[in-house]
């Protein structure tokens, strides 16, 4: 399988679209990709010093087996928090000899380092790997619902939106339902409007600042507010339709004026893709039996 790994020399925009099933990606390196999906541009830096312990711009094989053992560690261990804790542990492994890290070759590192693992990284193609990851997915999503058309519609939108969410379908098909009956006219939503305002969602810390700033002075946020705030903390530009579109499924009360408390309860479990729920739920034997209940129940 490793054979099938395309050369970064090539710099496809789809690489796991274009390996599909013939590639290999270990759990840890499958944490490392769910967490850059969820993280606006900046964070790609911060990620990337992470790895250059040497500080040479560049990140070899071992840097990068060096914070997968951090993925590993806090993956068996669900209350370690990144902080203080992932320092001291890489601080720990950067003394640990290569014959003692668990290395198990995958398509990933292969791609990234190449067959003898002698290559390097530097950040412009780390930024652009990642930036390459986030529009992948983005556009499975997109494409699941357009089947081929250049847009989706308002209700699609609607339903992208909630996925992966805390609500229970009959709360999600209240909102589904109040967005059908809202939209006099469809209008549709483009792949880059869609782009636009889920790399807005990857801010929504810097976002949620502002929010509080309204809270605080008891003042509901309109549209216009919204598209300003946006710009502000992400310099994105979200279209008018889309900022419409989002106050459609989040003004419940129809006065114009967004549900904040909602909207953020929604985009943050949109944003971590219910990973941070899949964590909380039981593994081995005690998990097992509690998926088979769940099926059995969501059966009857």
């Amino acid at each position: 399988m490793l054979a099938n790994t395309p050369s970064r020399r090539r710099k496809t925009k789809h690489l796991f679209r274009d390996i599909m099933d013939r590639g290999i990606l270990s759990y840890t390196e499958y944490l490392f990709l769910l967490c850059i999906l969820t993280k606006p541009k900046a964070g790609y830096e911060i990620a990337f010093k992470m790895f250059d312990r040497d500080g040479n711009k560049r990140i070899d094989r071992r840097e990068f087996l060096l914070m997968e053992e951090i993925f590993r560690k806090r993956a068996h261990d669900q209350s370690a928090v990144l902080g203080d804790e992932s320092v001291s542990l890489l601080s720990k492994y950067l003394h640990v000899a290569d014959s003692e890290l668990l290395i198990q070759e995958t398509t990933l590192l292969r791609y990234f380092f190449g067959s003898r693992g002698n290559d390097t990284l530097d950040y412009d193609t780390f930024s652009s790997f990642m930036d390459n990851l986030q529009t992948e997915v983005l556009e499975l999503e997109f494409h699941e619902y357009s089947k081929g058309m250049p847009t989706i519609s308002e209700v699609e939108f609607a339903k992208v939106l909630f996925k992966y969410t805390y609500l229970d379908d009959d709360e999600r098909e209240d909102y589904i339902e109040m967005v059908r009956e809202r939209t006099q006219e469809e209008k549709g939503i483009t792949f880059d409007q869609f782009k636009d305002f889920f790399q807005f969602v990857n801010h929504l810390d810097d976002f949620e600042i502002v929010l509080r700033m309204y809270s605080f002075a008891d003042q509901p946020m309109s549209e216009d507010e919204f598209r300003r705030a946006v710009l502000v903390t992400t310099g994105l530009r979200l279209a008018d339709h889309v900022v419409h579109t989002v106050f459609q499924i989040f003004d419940t009360d129809g006065d114009g004026k967004l549900m904040q408390r909602e909207f953020m309860g929604v985009m943050k479990n949109r944003a971590h893709r219910g990973f941070r729920e899949h964590l909380k739920n039981p593994v081995g034997w005690s998990g097992f039996k509690a998926c088979v209940r769940n099926e059995l129940k969501q059966s009857q």
